[in-house]
C-alpha cells in the first residue's frame, strides 16, 4: 500500500508568526519569549514577520490571540505564560480556562497555536522549562504553520478538480 505522508517542513522563511505574551511571573514569560525568538530566527523566520503583544496574565491570552487570529495574517500563533501554583484554586482555574481559550482560538479560526503557558508547582520549576518550552513553541507554530498551509492546499486541488 502506497500512502500519501505530508511531513511539515521546519523552514520558517515567509512565514508571519503572531505571540501574545503574558507579564505576570514576568521573569518566565521573557525567558520563554528569548528562547522562542531565538528559535524562530533560527528557523529562518524574519523579525519583521513577528508581531508580540503582551498581556497581564494568562487568562488574557485566549482575547489577545482571538483578536490577532480575527486579522488573518498570521500563519500561526504562539501563547507564552506561566501559571504557578499558589495556595488556591486559583491556579486550576486559570490553567484550565487559559489552555481551553488557546483551543477554542484555533479550532474557530482555523490557525495553529503553540501553547506554552507554563503550568508548574514552583518557580524553580519554570525556570527549568523555560529554554526547552519557548524552543518547543517556536517549532511547533513552524511546522503546523506549514503543515496547515500543506493541508489547505489539498483542498484546493479539490475546487479545482471540481471546476473541470
Amino acid at each position: 500500500m502506497d500512502i500519501e505522508i505530508f511531513n511539515a517542513e521546519m523552514n520558517g522563511e515567509g512565514l508571519r508568526i503572531g505571540i501574545v505574551q503574558s507579564r505576570f511571573n514576568e521573569t518566565i514569560c521573557v525567558a520563554l519569549r528569548d528562547a522562542c525568538l531565538a528559535e524562530l530566527g533560527r528557523l529562518g523566520v524574519s523579525s519583521d514577520d513577528v508581531l508580540l503583544c503582551s498581556v497581564p496574565g494568562a487568562l488574557e491570552i485566549p482575547l489577545a490571540l482571538r483578536q490577532l487570529a480575527h486579522t488573518a495574517e498570521f500563519d500561526a500563533l504562539i501563547a507564552l505564560g506561566a501559571v504557578v501554583r499558589g495556595e488556591t484554586y486559583h491556579f486550576e482555574v486559570v490553567s484550565d480556562r487559559s489552555a481551553q481559550g488557546v483551543m477554542q482560538v484555533s479550532l474557530d479560526y482555523g490557525v495553529p497555536v503553540a501553547n506554552a503557558i507554563l503550568t508548574v508547582d514552583t518557580d524553580e520549576q519554570a525556570h527549568a522549562r523555560t529554554q526547552e518550552k519557548g524552543t518547543d513553541a517556536a517549532r511547533v507554530a513552524v511546522e503546523m504553520a506549514n503543515l496547515s498551509a500543506s493541508l489547505g492546499a489539498l483542498s484546493e486541488d479539490d475546487d479545482d478538480d471540481d471546476d473541470e
